[in-house]
């Protein structure tokens, strides 16, 4: 089931009209009477911030339940400086003992080395490796190699959780992006690992998107009736495509241009920055994967 932090239903007013409260205060969407397909996100609209080459999966979901989806993206994915560092770990992979990567972009990135590298999947083959959710997993089976472990909650405190015992005296290579929480090679660490970081990919601030997404929240015909942020990254560049700091967004959504626009997390620790921007959290996916986020929504916007 997915978590509603906030009543965050869809009510129907005194004219039949079924309204977003995520926020606390009403925002109309469409008449009942006036449904003309009759899907759940019919008449709401969605904003989509994830980095341009891995929106069209949640956009196209969304779409086919009904909702005008607007496309602006919070992130953008781009290159390390440098792949040397990533590079050498690869060539040198029959040290390890343990792969863990965090995400899809990891895989990319660390396949596309491979590939560059000329070496093959037999490289992996004397690895064990941990993946951090269902579209990693995918991700890494799809390019042939074999998952060992998934963690049943997909965040870095859940790979400890399922790695701690096993890693005593073992070294873990941990692919992952440029800035990330320092979560699991801490703790693998005093569990008796032997961990190296490695920077495949960063994250950067789409500043194109600026102009875009202050025009969005201004103008009535293109205003968002939820915002999904599916890692602490899109709320952070969220926040600073608005140009607005921590402390100008003191005191939940208080801002007028974002007030009665539900906040849709994917996940504790999404959930977790964007109250500490003061942004407030309305609903929370509890399966932390596109599907369960998409399924938040739709139980957010469900009348009663």
């Amino acid at each position: 089931m997915s978590t509603l932090v906030k009543p965050s239903f869809a009510r129907p007013d005194r004219r039949g009209r079924l309204s977003l409260r995520g926020s606390g205060q009403a925002r109309a969407s469409v008449p009942k009477g006036e449904r003309k397909t009759g899907k759940p996100l019919e008449g709401v609209r969605v904003l989509v911030g994830r980095a341009r080459h891995q929106a069209g999966s949640l956009a196209t979901e969304l779409r086919k339940l009904g909702a005008d989806v607007l496309e602006i993206p919070f992130i953008e994915i781009r290159k390390p400086r440098s792949f040397r560092p990533l590079d050498t770990a690869l060539k040198h992979l029959q040290s390890y003992d343990w792969l863990i990567l965090t995400s899809v972009n990891g895989v990319e990135a660390m396949w596309e080395r491979l590939r560059k590298l000329r070496l093959n999947k037999q490289s992996l083959r004397h690895l064990k490796i941990a993946a951090i959710g269902p579209a990693t997993r995918k991700a890494i089976e799809e390019r042939g190699a074999r998952v060992n472990i998934v963690p049943k909650e997909y965040v870095a405190e859940s790979v400890v959780k399922s790695l701690r015992k096993q890693v005593k005296g073992k070294r873990v290579l941990l692919v992952r992006a440029k800035v990330a929480r320092d979560v699991i090679p801490r703790e693998l660490r005093k569990a008796g690992a032997r961990v190296d970081v490695i920077e495949a990919y960063e994250t950067v601030v789409p500043t194109a998107s600026r102009t875009r997404l202050r025009a969005a929240l201004k103008n009535a015909k293109t205003r968002p009736d939820v915002i999904t942020f599916t890692s602490s990254s899109t709320v952070k560049n969220f926040v600073s495509l608005l140009g607005s700091g921590k402390h100008s967004l003191r005191g939940r959504k208080r801002r007028g241009h974002l007030e009665g626009i539900t906040m849709a997390s994917i996940g504790p620790v999404t959930s977790a920055t964007l109250r500490e921007l003061h942004l407030g959290v309305d609903v929370e996916a509890s399966q932390y994967t596109i599907p369960g986020l998409i399924k938040a929504i739709v139980t957010s916007t469900r009348p009663l």
